[in-house]
C-alpha cells in the first residue's frame, strides 16, 4: 500500500506581534522576489532600509491588536484545518502544514516529510486564486526542498481552487447567518496586487484587452484578477444576486499600481452616497487574518463610520467550518 502524504502551505504569521519578531517576518516575507519582483539590489534597499525599519513598528502595534490568547489566528485556524482534515482522510494520508514565511517553516516541516519515506504528497498552497507573490513562490520552494531528498517522491500540486463548487459553498454557508436584505451594499474584497504582476500570467496582453473582469478562458487561466471576478460571479450566482447589486474591490495596497478599485476608497463612497449597511466578503482569505480582523472589521468600518455610514459587517473567512475541511479533502482525493 502507497503512503502518501498532504502538504498545506498557507503564507505566514510572525512567531509574535513584539516588533523584534515582526520585523523579522517583514524580513523574510518582503525580500523574497515573487512579493517584490524588482532588481536584486532595489529590493534590498528599499526592503531593508526603508519599509521594514519604518513599517515593523507601526505593524507590530497592528498585530498586537489582532492577536488573541491563542496566538494568530491565521496559525490557529490553519492548525485546526488540518487536524480535521487529518480527521476526514483518516490513516491513508499523513496531513502537515507549513507556512511560506517563519513557522512552521517549510524548511523543517518538509525535512521532517522526508522521514516518511512517502511514495507521493499532494501539496496544497491555500490561496483560492493563483498569484505569483503567493502560490508560485510556495510551489518553487517546495519543489526546491523536494529535490534535496535522496530520493524525491511523486509531487503534485494544486494550484488554485478559486472556482471549487465546495469552497464557493462554504462562502455561502458562511454567510447564512446574515440577511442579505439588510445590507444597501454588498462589497467582494481580495487582496491587492501589482498591475505588473497580473500581465505577467498573460504577456502581449493587458487585463483590458482580455476582459478579465468578465471572462476567463485559456489565455487568462492565471491570472489573478480573471480568477477573483470568477470567484465573484459564482458567489453571486448562489445568492441570486445582481451585477447591480454588489461591488469588487482590492485592499492592501503599496501605491496606485496596484490593481483597481480599491476596498477602501469603494467603502468611502458608499457611505457618501448614503449607505447605512455593508456587508463586506474576503474570498481570497481562508482563514480570517490580519487583512480581514483589522483591516475590513477594524479600519474600514472606521472609514465608514466617518463617512456617515452605520454599521459594515465581515463575512467571515473559511476558518476550519466543515464545508472547508471537505473541499481540502476533495482536492487532495483528485489527484490520488
Amino acid at each position: 500500500m502507497s503512503k502518501k502524504g498532504v502538504l498545506l502551505i498557507n503564507l505566514g504569521t510572525p512567531n509574535s506581534p513584539s516588533t523584534k519578531d515582526v520585523r523579522i517576518y517583514l524580513t523574510e516575507f518582503l525580500n523574497d522576489p515573487y512579493v517584490i519582483d524588482i532588481n536584486w539590489l532595489a529590493r534590498t534597499l528599499l526592503v531593508n532600509l526603508i519599509i521594514v525599519p519604518f513599517r515593523a513598528p507601526k505593524s507590530a502595534k497592528i498585530y498586537k491588536k489582532l492577536w488573541t490568547e491563542k496566538g494568530s489566528p491565521l496559525l490557529c485556524y490553519s492548525q485546526k484545518a488540518q487536524k480535521k482534515l487529518q480527521i476526514e482522510l483518516g490513516d491513508s494520508y499523513k496531513v502537515h502544514l507549513a507556512m511560506r514565511y517563519q513557522n512552521p517553516s517549510m524548511d523543517k516541516v518538509i525535512a521532517e516529510m522526508e522521514k516518511e519515506n512517502y511514495d507521493e504528497i499532494i501539496v496544497i498552497p491555500l490561496y483560492p486564486q493563483y498569484a505569483t507573490s503567493s502560490t508560485k513562490t510556495s510551489i518553487e520552494k517546495a519543489k526546491k526542498l523536494f529535490k534535496k531528498w535522496a530520493t524525491p517522491p511523486i509531487v503534485k500540486y494544486v494550484e488554485h481552487f478559486y472556482n471549487h463548487p465546495l469552497f464557493i459553498d462554504t462562502i455561502i454557508e458562511q454567510a447564512k447567518p446574515f440577511t442579505l436584505s439588510d445590507y444597501d451594499s454588498i462589497l467582494f474584497s481580495y487582496h491587492g496586487l501589482p498591475t505588473r504582476q497580473l500581465h505577467k500570467t498573460h504577456p502581449g496582453k493587458t487585463c483590458k484587452e482580455l476582459d478579465c473582469k468578465n471572462s476567463i478562458n485559456g489565455t487568462n487561466r492565471y491570472c489573478y484578477q480573471a480568477q477573483c471576478y470568477k470567484t465573484t460571479r459564482l458567489i453571486a450566482e448562489k445568492l441570486n444576486l445582481g451585477e447591480e447589486d454588489y461591488s469588487v474591490g482590492f485592499q492592501s495596497r503599496l501605491d496606485d499600481k496596484w490593481l483597481k478599485p480599491y476596498s477602501d476608497k469603494l467603502v468611502e463612497q458608499f457611505a457618501q452616497k448614503g449607505k447605512k449597511n455593508l456587508l463586506v466578503f474576503s474570498p481570497a482569505f481562508v482563514a480570517d487574518c490580519l487583512e480581514t480582523i483589522i483591516e475590513i472589521s477594524d479600519e474600514y468600518q472606521e472609514i465608514f463610520t466617518n463617512n456617515g455610514g452605520n454599521k459594515l459587517q465581515l463575512v467571515p473567512s473559511l476558518n476550519d467550518h466543515p464545508t472547508w475541511i471537505s473541499t481540502l479533502k476533495e482536492l487532495v482525493l483528485a489527484h490520488k
